[in-house]
């Protein structure tokens, strides 16, 4: 590992549950710098797949590379890949490498990589990523069932469809599952987002504990300003991560939902909830 590069962060976490927010704070400390949604994991590995059970890289998973740098506008980055790459690990250390030299350049210790899905694949990239670090958020499951019920129907063709309230109960449920498996691990950090937006500067004060960095004001004072370079312009349902917070805010989901669909959301979650506040 490069010595001038302190941490390797890993924001992940189910959507909706505030990663962008919680992103955007990490973003505004002067020591870290982070990107848009890369999803570079989440594409280079399908273990499904016969050639991933292999070792080797989908077959989109060039393209998806050079796209991410050009989106970024650091097309240089893309030579750092060799012609001959069919490997994961190869695509793994390209990637880290760019991600290294581009926090370098900009007098960075830290970058952060928040891409939710990345959840789904921790175990691969424990293995191909050195000293890596991960932070966790879990956001109460009726907001986050409601937040991926409201934004699937919204914008259908990014989310691959509207999703059902029985998808979005238990993709909730599954990510949040995943996460309590690596609660207490040395290299993991649990964030509550009600915690967060209730008591930013507590909750960032032990988050900069975990990654080796003193608290800075800025990163409340100016996450704000630094959205603009994490969200795409295609990410509209990301835009109110640029508000200010309001803790207070009406729950959608008795907007979105009448009696009989809230019980039912209520008792599939129930035992997670209790589950949570136990744990968390």
């Amino acid at each position: 590992m490069n010595n001038s590069i302190k941490a390797r962060i890993f924001l992940v976490g189910c959507p909706r549950s505030g990663t962008t927010l919680l992103q955007s704070m990490l973003a505004a400390h002067p020591n870290i710098i982070s990107f848009p949604e890369s999803k570079f994991f989440q594409r280079v590995i399908n273990p499904d797949s016969f050639r991933g059970k292999f070792g080797f890289v989908s077959s989109k998973a060039r393209a998806n590379f050079n796209q991410f740098f050009a989106d970024i506008d650091r097309q240089e980055m893309q030579q750092l890949l060799p012609q001959k790459s069919p490997l994961v690990h190869q695509h793994s250390q390209a990637f880290i490498k760019a991600l290294d030299a581009i926090a370098l350049q900009q007098n960075k210790s830290q970058w952060v990589e928040k891409t939710p899905a990345h959840l789904h694949r921790i175990n691969y990239i424990e293995k191909l990523v050195d000293n890596a670090k991960f932070i966790h958020i879990i956001r109460n499951g009726i907001d986050v069932v409601s937040s991926l019920y409201q934004v699937s129907c919204q914008y259908p063709e990014v989310w691959h469809g509207s999703w059902s309230i029985d998808k979005c109960i238990q993709r909730w449920l599954n990510d949040v599952h995943i996460s309590h498996l690596y609660s207490g691990k040395r290299n993991h950090l649990i964030v509550k987002y009600e915690a967060l937006v209730e008591n930013p500067q507590l909750e960032l004060e032990k988050l900069c504990q975990f990654i080796g960095l003193p608290f800075n004001p800025k990163m409340i004072g100016d996450r704000q300003i630094v959205t603009k370079y994490l969200i795409r312009d295609n990410e509209k349902w990301k835009s109110s991560v640029s508000e200010k917070i309001n803790y207070n805010q009406p729950s959608k989901f008795y907007k979105l939902f009448d009696e009989v669909q809230r019980e039912h959301i209520l008792n599939a979650i129930l035992e997670t909830e209790q589950e949570i506040q136990l744990v968390f």
